[in-house]
């Protein structure tokens, strides 16, 4: 048996096909509905492994671009970089996407290339100019070599 009940409203209208759809099929309502929720959320999932890259294509993107990312000193210099070979990085959720350059296909994430968004913007000491990711919890952060732990003591004697 299945577990939890749910209830929902539908328009009569599609209510009325719903019932003509089950009887059409000689199926009962809750299990089309149920079926379509798993299908559902099946497609969801694949969309969502879609989104990985292919490992491949990761591969040949590190061995081409990390001399790039490497080298840059700052977020103008890294795209300018970029586009030089024809790719660009653009804010997505909290991170960075890579695209290729005019169509803007995107590639993959920058942190699948072993360029997380935080690794840049602690190295720049900036976010990204127009991410929505400020990223202020790494910013807020002295860095070692900027504290003056140099303290000169002086004994009396």
């Amino acid at each position: 048996m299945f577990g939890e009940s749910l209830t929902i409203r539908l328009a009569p209208r599609d209510l009325n096909a719903l019932h003509g759809l089950a009887a059409e099929q000689d199926l009962s309502v809750d299990h089309i509905i149920r079926g379509l929720i798993t299908r559902e959320i099946r497609r969801a999932a694949d969309a969502k492994t879609r989104q990985c890259a292919d490992e491949r294509l990761v591969a040949r993107l590190q061995r081409l671009l990390a001399p790039t990312m490497a080298e840059a000193i700052d977020w103008h210099d890294l795209q300018r970089r970029l586009r030089a070979v024809g790719f660009e990085l653009r804010p997505a959720g909290g991170g960075l996407t890579l695209h290729r350059l005019p169509t803007g296909a995107r590639l993959c994430k920058s942190s699948e290339i072993g360029f997380a968004y935080s690794r840049f913007v602690k190295r720049f000491g900036a976010p990204m100019p127009g991410h929505p990711h400020k990223m202020r919890h790494l910013l807020n952060r002295a860095h070692p070599e900027e504290t003056d732990d140099d303290v000169d003591l002086i004994e009396e004697i």
